[in-house]
């Protein structure tokens, strides 16, 4: 849990891409702590899923990086133990911001026959895992999750759990968790770790909070 007083980390301890030089506040979120909390998350839905088998779906275009990083480290706990887990990935996307503003109405898009899940547990990565599972970048009122499990659930997955790297304090919330999170953070506008604005800071590894500069440069 981060705080609302965290005054983060200065972006001159860290490497990164120069061309945003001037449009970040500070890095809130280091990519190593990053990777060694999606491990541990791992290791939690290891324990937790028995023998089944697992369709995740990865909510694009945010989740991807913790989507992938998230199922490398299952398929490697999976490997090294005495259990094998069968992983499926299937992919959706979600339009429901213009700038750094939550639209009231969000596009859902992909997911190739999302009837497969029927029967299935599922993991929604949001970064979903048969196990229905959600991989989700980030949750923060928890619209967009209720918007999308109520499409989901319309095809009776036998289970579905929610993945998600981030948690978002606002001052609207809803009351919804996911079952797995890597992090709650202030109410900010975060980028990279392939959290974007405006598709920029895709290719950013740390989690970093944008400033003024960085929101008007890449506005559109």
């Amino acid at each position: 849990q981060i705080s609302d007083n965290w005054p983060g980390y200065s972006l001159d301890l860290f490497t990164y891409p120069q061309h945003y030089y001037g449009d970040l506040e500070y890095v809130l979120i280091p990519h190593g702590i990053i990777v060694d909390r999606t491990e541990q998350l791992a290791k939690d839905i290891m324990q937790d899923i028995g023998d089944n088998d697992i369709v995740v779906l990865c909510v694009l275009k945010g989740g991807y990086k913790f989507c992938a990083d998230l199922v490398e480290h299952i398929k490697n706990l999976s490997r090294n133990s005495e259990r094998f887990i069968s992983m499926k990935v299937d992919f959706v996307r979600l339009k429901s911001y213009h700038n750094d503003q939550s639209m009231q109405d969000m596009q859902i898009m992909g997911g190739d026959d999302l009837s497969k899940l029927t029967g299935k547990v599922s993991f929604l990565c949001f970064l979903l895992i048969l196990f229905v599972m959600f991989c989700k970048d980030i949750v923060g009122t928890g619209r967009t999750m209720k918007v999308l499990l109520n499409n989901i659930e319309k095809y009776k997955p036998k289970m579905i759990k929610v993945a998600s790297l981030l948690v978002k304090r606002t001052s609207q919330p809803d009351g919804y968790r996911p079952d797995y999170y890597g992090f709650e953070i202030p109410d900010l506008f975060v980028v990279g770790y392939a959290l974007d604005y405006n598709e920029h800071f895709r290719d950013l590894n740390h989690i970093c909070v944008i400033n003024d500069h960085g929101k008007a440069k890449y506005r559109v």
